[in-house]
């Protein structure tokens, strides 16, 4: 299960890149700093303020990290069908006393400057999300010395992302919190995603390369499952979403724990593409109705959601959240780090003793 990934690393614990200002460059250094590997996300960021934030982290720890970058996205054809939605935001907008957002702001989120940039200042790992970069890519970046990981939600995309010469595919099950990472949007599809375990070994009998496994991974004894699948690693989000460190709003971090939440679902209502979030007013309400316009619906409703959370109101804003997110520890990203990485050892012995690996 080695591989050039968990080589950089002590431990086997990935830090998700959790876009929207969550994974900041104090959260990833910590997480590096503990033996993790930290992420930044360049999602929704221009390429100036991806770099700026690169160099931050790199005043904050010398350990490896890495970056993730969005795929573009084809255009959307039913330009009406996104009207519908904003003549339905109405209301929202009204609520919150702001304005809808442009969905026509850009659909590939700055990604050839964006590369220039990795290309130019070379960081040690690059994640792709929502697809999978040609192979020139590929190449180039592992020319600069920079390995590469993308994201794939079936067997089939794993094969895909081995074909483009990526050095690992992160599996990412159905449970995880926020955007799943499927290669082409299919609404036909919303709801049928694989399960985690199920999903490592479908894609441990496609494909050769390392394995890191994302999705509603909370504990340490959950890593060790994984990794007894067959993954080198595990990548968590929603773990780390809780901590001190992370970008997340407060309201976000306290409704992981609230009584008031007590399920997640995937939806499209705030950005046009499915992603599981804790069901609130929003979810429930526009839900249904949003079309497949990924990014439009995410400019649209861009200031919608920051009103909300500058409100302070959790009913109205995108509560990204696995389905393990009952499980979130308020505790600093560094110490996360160190329980997980004890939680795992135990679990190991206890496993390898034929005990409880609770």
């Amino acid at each position: 299960m080695s591989s050039p990934l968990t080589g950089l690393v002590p431990h086997p614990i990935v830090q998700a890149p959790m876009a929207g200002g969550v994974s900041v460059p104090q959260l990833a250094a910590a997480v590096s700093e503990a033996g993790g590997l930290g992420f930044l996300a360049a999602g929704y960021k221009t390429a100036d303020g991806m770099y700026q934030e690169i160099k931050q982290l790199r005043g904050l720890t010398s350990r490896p990290f890495g970056v993730n970058v969005l795929m573009p996205q084809p255009e959307y054809a039913e330009s009406g069908a996104v009207e519908v939605y904003a003549h339905q935001l109405a209301g929202e907008a009204a609520w919150y006393e702001t304005e809808l957002g442009d969905p026509d702001s850009g659909r590939d989120d700055g990604y050839d400057a964006k590369l220039a940039v990795l290309l130019d200042n070379p960081v040690p790992v690059v994640s792709f999300h929502f697809g999978v970069p040609g192979r020139e890519v590929i190449d180039s970046l592992r020319r600069a010395g920079t390995l590469t990981l993308v994201t794939a939600t079936t067997a089939e995309e794993a094969r895909a992302v081995e074909q483009a010469g990526a050095d690992a595919v992160i599996a990412q099950g159905v449970e995880a919190g926020g955007h799943q990472g499927t290669h082409r949007d299919v609404p036909d599809s919303d709801g049928s995603g694989t399960g985690l375990l199920a999903l490592i070994a479908q894609i441990r009998e496609t494909v050769g390369i390392p394995v890191v496994a994302a999705g509603g991974i909370m504990r340490g004894s959950q890593i060790a499952a994984v990794l007894a699948a067959g993954a080198s690693a595990a990548q968590l989000g929603t773990a780390f979403l809780a901590t001190p460190e992370s970008g997340a709003a407060a309201v976000h971090k306290q409704a992981l724990t609230d009584p008031l939440f007590v399920r997640t679902a995937l939806t499209r209502a705030f950005s046009g593409r499915p992603a599981r979030g804790l069901v609130n007013r929003f979810l429930r309400e526009h839900g249904p109705y949003a079309p497949p316009a990924y990014p439009e619906i995410h400019h649209l409703t861009s200031p919608l959601r920051k009103a909300a959370a500058k409100a302070g109101d959790a009913q109205g804003m995108a509560l990204w959240a696995g389905q393990g997110h009952r499980l979130a520890r308020e505790l600093p990203a560094g110490r996360l780090v160190e329980v997980l990485a004890g939680e795992l050892a135990d679990a190991r012995t206890a496993l390898s003793a034929g005990g409880d690996a609770r």
